[in-house]
């Protein structure tokens, strides 16, 4: 078996065309879309409508289900300038979306860990706002009961990839569309690629098991930090420019 694995893509469409195509050029044929898919001060319905055709398997994550549940005039800044984008039939493939899923018998996908979709799932944030590697011990029980040998999420933005003790991998192929962000919980931190370009996974079984492949892709970055700063968001418009939010 051999697959691409994508992830918060953030309503970034330019970023999500990008890494199409070189999924394309790699001739993977088949997608799992680990969630976030429209969150963001960018071009959340032209995302929707590039996105919903392909058919891909897909799991809900935090910021599509607070499209979903939360009241527009509650929402968070990003959440609601991709709300206002969206029209009623996106918002309807949102509710169809599972919070988890398993792929072809042997994949777990979700979006952040199997019961929450706000947490980290590999990495921790100390009170200072320092965001590290946990403890396998805690990566390993939040895999507790999941009987299979690949382990697929994302929601941190941070490509990573763990063996477990027991063998079983857990893999997140990083942010398509959002390569930094600032977050006030669980304390005030910054998670920051260091750079602009678009970033997914190729996972492929091979005789000695699991194997993956981060990849990163260049895209016209600029036109999408571009608009995030016409629009008025300052912390976007750094983290498309450099990956660093400023």
């Amino acid at each position: 078996m051999r697959f691409a694995a994508i992830a918060d893509i953030h309503g970034n469409h330019l970023a999500l065309e990008a890494v199409l195509a070189d999924i394309r050029a790699q001739r993977v044929e088949e997608i799992v879309n680990l969630g976030d898919f429209f969150s963001g001060p960018l071009e959340a319905g032209r995302t929707a409508d590039l996105l919903m055709p392909l058919g891909l398997t897909s799991v809900r994550g935090n910021h599509d289900r607070y499209l979903i549940e939360q009241d527009p005039a509650a929402m968070h800044a990003s959440d609601a300038a991709a709300h206002r984008q969206l029209t009623p039939p996106h918002l309807d493939w949102l509710r169809g979306l599972p919070f988890d899923i398993v792929y072809r018998g042997e994949v777990y996908l979700c979006h952040a860990t199997p019961k929450d979709d706000n947490l980290y799932w590999m990495e921790s944030v100390s009170p200072e706002g320092f965001v590290f590697l946990k403890p396998i011990e805690a990566i390993e029980a939040l895999a507790e009961g999941i009987d299979l040998p690949l382990i697929l999420c994302g929601h941190s933005h941070i490509t990573r990839a763990v063996r477990l003790s027991d063998g079983r991998l857990i893999v997140n192929p990083g942010s398509v569309g959002c390569p930094a962000y600032d977050d006030e919980l669980p304390y005030y931190h910054k998670v920051e690629a260091g750079h602009p370009l678009a970033s997914y996974a190729i996972l492929e079984t091979t005789a000695g098991g699991w194997t993956w492949q981060f990849r990163t892709v260049a895209y016209d970055h600029m036109a999408m930090s571009a608009l995030a700063a016409e629009r008025g968001r300052a912390d976007w418009a750094s983290a498309l420019a450099m990956g660093w939010v400023r």
